[in-house]
């Protein structure tokens, strides 16, 4: 489905050629800044994994996973939707310890994604992840992690605004912490998208928590797979976003699943048949190291700093005719 809609009188504030080379500058600076407040070492990961793992990312569970064979290998494989799992076997592998960490740039096909001004088939983000001591899975651990995440977001806006003043898209470095359900109580009336652009209309920088579990109303905020986040120690990262007037997620993130935490988000999302896949396994078991982790979009943030009207103006990927018939009409601009 397409919702693609321009604001009126929506002009770009950077030419095509200025365009990309924000880009560039904003990509480089945020993830160093990263790397250096998270304690993380970029790694090399896949584009696709073998199903029979479990690794791959299985998002709201009812999206599907681009899939082909291997005749050389006599097997089929998945595009990963992303590396949420993957990065934990990883740093299992690496036998890295507490307090370190790896990141990485997961580039992803989502076949099932509605088109509109935020949303493309095509996902890039940095995937990053860091080994924890069983003391550091709590709430605040959590929250310090965010707070390092906004000031590398509001460093990285100073640079990129210093080199390209018209932006003028400085962002704040303070953050607003509410679960979901004390958002559920403020705004009864509302859907749970809704809920969030009322919020964060007046908190721009927000962290809205506990995210997968069901609400008092007996519906979840918005889905999570059982099997990557701990529900009570998740989130997303929400920015108001002045170009399109509503709240636009930037990460999703949080301390993962620990072994009583799975068996706990499996059976109440009736996903039992998993806990013979080998990372379940595995998890269950006690083998894998506790981690904290999460995906940042790079395309959402560099239409959050670079002012964008479409996802598109900073991400090549294939669009609908009504998505280019507006976008056109508009004057605007697609890679």
């Amino acid at each position: 489905m397409n919702r693609t809609e321009i604001p009126a009188g929506y002009e770009a504030k950077l030419s095509l050629y200025e365009t990309q080379a924000a880009i560039g500058l904003l990509k480089r600076t945020f993830q160093d800044h990263l790397a250096t407040a998270l304690n993380l070492k970029r790694v090399s990961a896949p584009l696709f994994v073998d199903p029979a793992t479990g690794l791959n990312d299985d998002l709201n569970g009812v999206e599907r996973a681009v899939a082909f064979d291997i005749p050389a290998a006599k097997m089929d494989a998945q595009v990963v939707h992303s590396l949420a799992k993957w990065k934990r076997m990883a740093l299992y592998r690496y036998d890295i310890w507490p307090g370190k960490g790896i990141y990485t740039d997961m580039n992803a096909i989502r076949r099932d994604e509605d088109l509109d001004n935020l949303h493309s088939i095509y996902v890039d983000q940095w995937d990053w992840e860091r080994v924890i001591t069983k003391e550091m899975r709590t709430v605040q651990f959590l929250k310090n992690t965010v707070r390092d995440i906004v000031q590398c977001i509001a460093d990285a806006s100073l640079i990129v605004n210093g080199r390209y003043p018209r932006l003028n898209t400085q962002l704040p470095s303070e953050v607003t912490f509410v679960t979901s359900e004390e958002l559920l109580q403020m705004y009864p009336g509302m859907t749970a998208k809704e809920r969030e652009n009322a919020f964060v209309r007046e908190h721009p920088v927000t962290f809205l928590m506990n995210i997968g579990g069901k609400l008092s109303n007996g519906q979840p905020h918005d889905g999570r797979a059982p099997d990557y986040d701990d529900w009570d120690l998740n989130g997303d990262l929400l920015y108001y976003f002045p170009t399109l007037d509503k709240a636009i997620e930037i990460s999703s993130m949080g301390i993962r699943v620990d072994a009583e935490a799975l068996d706990r988000q499996l059976t109440l999302s009736g996903c039992d048949n998993r806990r013979e896949l080998t990372y379940h396994k595995m998890l269950l078991a006690g083998q894998l190291p506790l981690t904290i982790g999460g995906g940042i979009g790079q395309s959402r943030l560099c239409m959050l700093l670079l002012g964008k009207a479409h996802i598109g103006e900073v991400q090549s990927s294939i669009w609908d005719e009504d998505t280019l018939r507006k976008c056109r009409d508009a004057g605007v601009t697609l890679l």
